[in-house]
């Protein structure tokens, strides 16, 4: 499925873990615990995954298109890095600076193990 998405339910879980396969089973842990994290915090949201030439992504939106994500996991084909991102990551305050990037839109947060990921959602 390449440069497409489909809709998904917090429980399908077989098309991703088809996609998601290639990148071994620590990546698979540690994306379907953030998926579990994002589906909290979006259970009312379509999870949408795409697949395209440099990453596996996947994201929660309250309609079907990519352009409304609220939130998205990405695993990168040759880095392998996971990230955990924000569509409008520019617009959001964070005053602990723990997002990452420099577009014009797009910010994320590395993320490496469960353990680490930040799981708080700032008030200011």
């Amino acid at each position: 499925m390449t440069s497409n998405f489909c809709r998904m339910s917090k429980d399908q879980t077989k098309d991703l873990l088809k996609f998601l396969k290639p990148f071994g089973n620590d990546i698979v842990n540690l994306v379907m615990w953030l998926r579990d994290f994002a589906w909290d915090l979006c259970p009312q949201a379509n999870e949408l995954i795409y697949d395209n030439y440099n990453a596996v992504a996947f994201g929660w939106s309250p309609t079907d298109k990519v352009g409304h994500t609220i939130c998205s996991i990405a695993v990168g084909r040759s880095s392998k890095n996971v990230h955990f991102g924000f569509y409008w990551g520019s617009e959001l305050s964070d005053p602990d600076n723990i997002l990452l990037g420099e577009g014009n839109q797009y910010r994320y947060i590395l993320v490496t193990e469960s353990k680490s990921f930040p799981k708080r959602i700032s008030k200011n």
